[in-house]
């Protein structure tokens, strides 16, 4: 229920601490009215139940309703929260997935027409040239990393 809906309700039920008489009288088009002074006779007079209300615990109930409305909004602002993260995180995968298997394609490509494959030395400059079995190795690891990535999930 909307809080303004809530508010009008309990206004409602405050002012209901008078009883007053109610008529029911027809239109010109043949419509009801109900009011408390007739304008034309013939009026049903109508017995409308009235009690007073405790403005303490209609307060009370309103703000337990507010505080369930806004658990319940809570939980669904928290379950589309978790829902948008997660939809993130598929896409930022999948980007991450697409930009890996580029960086593999090209690894594996430089490894297939490089004549010599080297490490970085531990000096500055050094270069430690790898063996052929070495060069073996890398270039069907790089292929492995490549088959990896750029399957499907």
């Amino acid at each position: 229920m909307k809080p303004t809906v809530m508010v009008a309700a309990l206004l409602l039920l405050a002012a209901g601490t008078q009883a007053s008489e109610v008529y029911k009288t027809t239109d010109n088009q043949g419509r009801p009215i109900y009011t408390d002074k007739p304008q034309s006779l013939p009026a049903e007079r109508i017995g409308v139940q009235t009690s007073t209300t405790d403005p303490a615990e209609a307060q009370r109930r309103y703000d337990d309703e507010m505080k369930q409305i806004a658990s319940t909004d809570a939980a669904a602002a928290a379950t589309a929260a978790r829902s948008a993260d997660a939809q993130k995180a598929r896409e930022l995968s999948e980007e991450d997935r697409a930009k890996r298997c580029q960086d593999a394609r090209q690894r594996y490509e430089s490894y297939l027409t490089a004549r010599r494959l080297y490490e970085p030395g531990g000096a500055e400059g050094e270069r430690r040239y790898l063996s052929d079995a070495e060069i073996d190795a890398a270039r069907t690891d790089a292929k492995r990393l490549v088959d990896e990535f750029c399957s499907g999930p």
